[in-house]
């Protein structure tokens, strides 16, 4: 693990330890928002992790998302100029239905 990321995983558990409990639990995503962050930028560096995170802390409002929303698997093509494009803006990238629902 990078020294970037390290310091950046050990801030988000440290707001998690400390600044969480007093703000509340009450995140409308699973996982929490300082989850989804850390998780983004280990999986994704400390670049496009941060804007993913920066995004869904955007979205976690009284108007926002709510629900599943897991961290993509891949990083869209070309974004490294358009950082902003790493991140979802909109709506919850939530794993697929376990089944369909068959008519009969």
């Amino acid at each position: 693990m990078s020294p970037a990321r390290r310091a950046a995983h050990l801030a988000i558990r440290g707001y998690q330890l400390s600044l969480s409990g007093l703000v509340g639990r009450q995140c409308r995503h699973w996982p929490s928002c300082s989850a989804y962050t850390d998780e983004a930028i280990q999986r994704h560096g400390l670049w496009a992790g941060g804007w993913m995170g920066f995004a869904r802390i955007c979205r976690c409002g009284p108007l926002g998302t709510h629900g599943i929303d897991l961290v993509p698997e891949t990083l869209p093509p070309g974004a490294w100029h358009r950082p902003w494009a790493y991140a979802r803006w909109r709506g919850v990238n939530a794993p697929p239905p376990l089944c369909e629902s068959v008519e009969g």
